[in-house]
């Protein structure tokens, strides 16, 4: 899942960088959305909520 936000904001950074406002907002509100996914997961497996095995 991080390659997926890294390549996100990769796409964001190049499409701000060219003038594609509109697709560089799409590209970070996926990224915050799966950064806020991948936050919430680590503090569930910190609290031992869920377990990875």
């Amino acid at each position: 899942m991080l390659e997926i936000i890294l390549i996100l904001l990769a796409v964001a950074a190049i499409a701000a960088l060219l003038g594609f406002n509109s697709i560089s907002g799409v590209a970070l509100t996926g990224a915050k959305f799966l950064i806020g996914i991948v936050l919430v997961l680590f503090v569930l497996v910190v609290l031992g909520i869920i377990a990875i095995a």
